[in-house]
């Protein structure tokens, strides 16, 4: 039945997974999770214009343009497996805990100075997004980079079965989703599934030396090609960073090339990412200069690792997810910034599970040992720790805006970071 939806889909070219946004004449995907069915949206989708659509609810057998099958997110998974195996070009695969998405970009936008590249919109990494991606590629793709992203077990390896890629990178591996994985083991063991696969089909892996959880995680993978970067001078492509006015640069060369990239984002944690991309240019022959000019054309959006100037303050904002590694990293590089008038704003951590305790607590440890007398911290498992602690606590974003009204701030450098699910944004318009 792959076949026959394969050749709809060459006609439609657009697939459509939400009824309240399908798009004329699109293939309709009926997903079905655990609170939603989209099988009672697929007249609805008929009626805004798709010209097909693919169902799991038997009774819809015999109707004209619907495809009646067991799983409609596998056979949406399998479509895209078909499909890449039609485009046959080679795909680089991106994960780990941190720096996946900016990675992807600055990767993306390097590899595009030489190639027709097409790559994963947004943080569409999952075992829905990821298909999607592999379907939005044509025949005038020369090269794909598809992000991906798990929160338990298994995810990475049934995400490289659909991709089949040919290259990957791990950024690097934390604490982060707990909850699923487990432990920081279970993250490890998790993320290596890319380095599983690849082995197992004579892959290459671009791995930062400096990471030692990944030089950990190379052991066993003998059919590996590795490429390395880091500091290290016996790495493919070598790399030193410095930081000037908010931006990070850097300083690299391989045996053949060299260059100088000056970056639009913030942090010292941005190295890594940023010098996997020039790793990756200058692995595919990219020319030093057309690199360095990706790099600086990059400008970071979404909050992420990403400054901005208020009328009193300057915020920077990175809100697109938190976890133990992160906020760490974040709060060191922040350190590292020269001005008499700083203050960080940082909201709980999610999905920590049973860890959840001791490692926020950390947190307000660390900025303690950091020697921040002023900072605010924003969400209840932070909230926990009120009377320990002489920072400001709020259990919500709502009542820290509040705060602000009545106290404002004025000629502050702020670092806000915080999971997604704090809502740190909020708290801009009253900077």
């Amino acid at each position: 039945m792959i076949e026959d939806i394969y050749k709809v889909f060459q006609k439609c070219r657009i697939i459509s997974t939400d009824s309240r946004a399908v798009s004329p004449s699109s293939l309709f995907f009926a997903i079905k999770g655990d609170n939603f069915d989209g099988n009672q949206f697929v007249d609805a989708a008929f009626e805004t214009g798709c010209a097909a659509a693919v169902v799991s609810d038997n009774r819809y057998k015999g109707r004209e343009n619907v495809f009646v099958v067991k799983d409609t997110l596998k056979t949406l998974q399998q479509l895209a497996n078909y499909h890449r195996r039609k485009l046959n070009i080679p795909i680089l695969a991106i994960t780990g805990t941190n720096g996946k998405t900016t990675t992807k970009e600055l990767t993306s936008a390097v590899l595009a100075k030489k190639f027709r590249i097409s790559y994963t919109s947004g943080n569409k990494n999952n075992h829905i997004g990821v298909p999607l991606t592999l379907l939005s590629m044509n025949r005038t793709v020369d090269m794909g980079v598809v992000e991906m992203g798990a929160n338990h077990p298994g995810e990475i390896r049934t995400l490289c079965e659909i991709v089949e890629p040919n290259y990957g990178i791990i950024t690097n591996v934390g604490k982060a989703h707990l909850e699923g994985f487990g432990s920081i083991e279970g993250v490890m063991k998790t993320k290596a599934e890319l380095y599983d696969y690849l082995d197992a089909n004579g892959g290459t892996v671009f791995v930062n030396d400096d990471n030692e959880r990944l030089r950990t995680m190379l052991a066993g993978h003998d059919n590996l090609k590795v490429v390395k970067y880091g500091k290290n001078d016996k790495c493919f492509c070598r790399g030193v960073y410095s930081e000037y006015a908010y931006q990070t640069t850097v300083t690299w060369k391989t045996d053949s090339l060299s260059g100088f990239s000056k970056s639009n984002l913030i942090g010292a944690y941005n190295f890594e990412n940023i010098l996997a991309a020039i790793t990756v240019g200058a692995f595919f022959d990219i020319h030093p200069t057309a690199i360095d000019g990706a790099i600086s054309d990059y400008f970071p959006k979404n909050n992420r690792s990403q400054m901005t100037k208020t009328s009193r303050n300057t915020l920077i904002l990175d809100l697109y997810n938190a976890n133990p590694t992160s906020m760490r990293a974040a709060i060191d590089s922040y350190n590292s910034i020269t001005d008499d008038y700083k203050s960080l704003i940082l909201g709980d951590m999610l999905e920590l599970g049973k860890e959840s305790d001791a490692e926020h607590k950390a947190v307000l440890e660390h900025v303690k040992e950091s020697g921040y007398g002023y900072a605010f911290f924003v969400g209840k498992n932070f909230a926990k720790f009120k009377d320990e602690y002489n920072f400001m606590f709020f259990e919500s974003v709502e009542d820290l805006c509040k705060y602000f009204v009545t106290n404002p701030e004025k000629s502050k450098v702020f670092l806000v970071k915080g999971s997604r699910g704090i809502h740190l944004e909020k708290v801009i318009d009253y900077l």
